[in-house]
C-alpha cells in the first residue's frame, strides 16, 4: 500500500512539473484570411525562434465568412488576440469597442514608423482620434490599358484630366468602328465610381459624418461624368458576368482602358498573349483638374481589447512590419507592402507596371469611418446603374443616393445629437 502511494506520489508530481512547463507557453490567436493566411506559415516560425515560449496558432478564414464570424467573435467575447482586417472593416469593430487602441504603443515602438507609410492608407486606421490597425499591405484602384490603342487614338501618354481622358476615350472608341470601347466600368462594381467620388474637395458625408453630401454639385458632377462614358458610347452598360474573360477581352481590343488592383499585374502578365507583352501599361488615374486620387485599400493587423497576451500581439504585429519581413511578405504574395521602406528595399517600384502604383498611392483618400460605408456604398452602385440605363436622371440619382444615406445615418445623427462620443 505504501509503495502504491509512492508511486502516485511521483505520478502526481510529474504531472503538476509538466503542467508548470507547459504553463510558460503563450499562445497568440491570429485570424487571417485569403492567400495572406498560407503564406504566413513561412514567416511565424522566425518570430517564434525570436520569442521562445510563444506559439502563434494561425486560423485560415474565408472572405466570404470572415465579417460574419468577426462580428460573432465579438458578440460571444470570443475574439482572437489579433487579425488581419480589411480596412473598410476597423470602422465597424472600433464602434463596438473590439479593437485595442494602439497609439501609446506606436509612439513606444522603434519599428512602426507612421511617417514611413502611405497617409492615406494610414488614416483608414485612424477612428475617432484613435489608431486602431497598422497597415500590412496595400491596395488602391488605377487604370490597365493598352499602349498600342491609345498611340493608335493618337496619344502618347494618358492624359491627367478628365477632359483629356474623355477626349482619348472618344478617339479610341471612334477608332473601333463600333467593335471597340474606351473602357470597361462593369455595373456590378461600385469601385470605379467610388474612386472619382473621393477626387472631389468636399468629403462623402458632412455634419460630422452623420449626413450624406450626395447632393453636392460634385458629386454630381462625378456621377454625371461616370454616367456620361456610357451615355456616349465609352463604355458597354455591362456586368462582369456578361464579358465571357476580362483578359482575353483586353487581349483582343474590345476595350482599351480597365480600372483594377495591383493583383490584376499577374493575371495580365500570365494571360495575356506574348505578342502583347509590351503593349500595355498602368497609369494614375486623372482626376478633375490634374492627377486624382483614389481608393485606399488593404489590409491592417489590428489587436482585439479581449486579448489576454496583447503586449505579445503587438510584438508579432511589429515583427510582421518589419521593412525586411514586408519584402518577403511580398515576394510571397504578390501584395504591395504597406511601409516606404520595403518598396525600397524590394525595388518594387523599379518595375513599370508597379511603378504607377507607387504614384497613386501617395494619392489615396479613405472612406468615410462610418460603420454604415458598406451600406452606403452599395445604394451608390445600385442607384448609378439606374442612371446610366436611363431610368434616372443624374440629378435624382445623387438626390435619392443622399435620401437613403441619410436614413441610414439616423441613428448616428440621434447618438451625436445626445453628446454620445463615435
Amino acid at each position: 500500500m505504501g509503495q502504491l502511494l509512492r508511486l502516485g506520489l511521483v505520478l502526481l508530481l510529474a504531472v503538476l512539473g509538466g503542467c508548470g512547463r507547459d504553463s510558460g507557453r503563450s499562445e497568440l490567436r491570429f485570424w487571417a484570411m485569403g492567400r495572406e493566411s498560407e503564406v504566413l506559415a513561412e514567416l511565424i516560425p522566425e518570430f517564434e525562434r525570436l520569442h521562445p515560449g510563444v506559439v502563434v496558432k494561425i486560423e485560415q478564414l474565408p472572405w466570404t465568412a470572415a465579417h460574419e464570424k468577426l462580428l460573432t467573435a465579438v458578440a460571444g467575447d470570443s475574439t482572437p488576440d489579433l487579425c488581419q482586417l480589411g480596412n473598410t472593416w476597423i470602422p465597424e469593430l472600433a464602434a463596438l469597442k473590439a479593437l485595442a487602441p494602439l497609439d501609446a504603443r506606436i509612439a513606444a515602438s522603434a519599428v512602426v514608423r507612421p511617417d514611413d507609410y502611405f497617409p492615406g492608407i494610414w488614416a483608414t486606421n485612424v477612428i475617432g482620434g484613435a489608431t486602431y490597425g497598422i497597415p500590412w499591405y496595400v491596395d488602391t484602384r488605377l487604370l490597365f490599358y493598352r499602349k498600342d490603342l491609345l498611340a493608335q487614338a493618337g496619344f502618347a501618354s494618358v492624359p491627367g484630366t478628365w477632359a483629356g481622358w474623355e477626349r482619348a476615350l472618344a478617339a479610341i472608341t471612334a477608332r473601333g468602328a463600333g467593335r471597340r470601347f474606351g473602357v470597361l466600368l462593369p455595373l456590378n462594381e461600385y469601385e470605379p465610381l467610388l474612386a472619382f467620388a473621393l477626387q472631389q474637395r468636399t468629403g462623402l458625408l458632412k455634419d460630422d459624418l452623420t449626413r450624406g453630401n450626395f447632393d453636392s454639385p460634385e458629386f454630381e458632377r462625378t456621377l454625371g461624368f461616370y454616367a456620361g462614358m456610357f451615355a456616349h458610347g465609352y463604355a458597354p452598360p455591362v456586368t462582369n458576368s456578361q464579358i465571357a474573360n476580362v483578359w482575353t477581352e483586353f487581349g483582343r481590343g474590345y476595350f482599351a482602358f480597365y480600372i483594377s488592383g495591383p493583383w490584376n499585374i499577374g493575371e495580365f502578365r500570365r494571360r495575356l498573349p506574348p505578342a502583347l507583352a509590351g503593349q500595355w501599361e498602368t497609369a494614375p488615374l486623372p482626376g478633375p483638374d490634374g492627377p486624382g486620387a483614389s481608393i485606399a485599400g488593404g489590409a491592417s493587423l489590428a489587436v482585439f481589447r479581449r486579448s489576454r497576451h496583447a503586449a505579445l500581439a503587438w510584438q508579432l504585429v511589429e515583427y510582421l512590419s518589419r521593412p525586411e519581413v514586408q519584402v518577403r511578405f511580398h515576394a510571397l504574395t504578390g501584395d504591395l507592402p504597406g511601409r516606404r521602406a520595403a518598396w525600397a528595399a524590394a525595388g518594387i517600384a523599379g518595375d513599370s507596371h508597379t511603378a504607377a502604383f507607387r504614384d497613386q498611392l501617395e494619392r489615396v483618400r479613405p472612406t468615410p469611418p462610418v460603420p454604415e460605408w458598406e451600406q452606403i456604398v452599395t445604394e451608390m452602385r445600385i442607384l448609378a446603374e439606374h442612371v446610366v440605363r436611363g431610368e434616372m436622371s443624374v440629378h435624382d440619382g445623387a438626390l435619392e443616393l443622399n435620401r437613403r444615406a441619410d436614413r441610414m445615418l439616423a441613428k448616428r445623427r440621434s447618438l451625436v445629437a445626445e453628446g454620445v462620443r463615435l
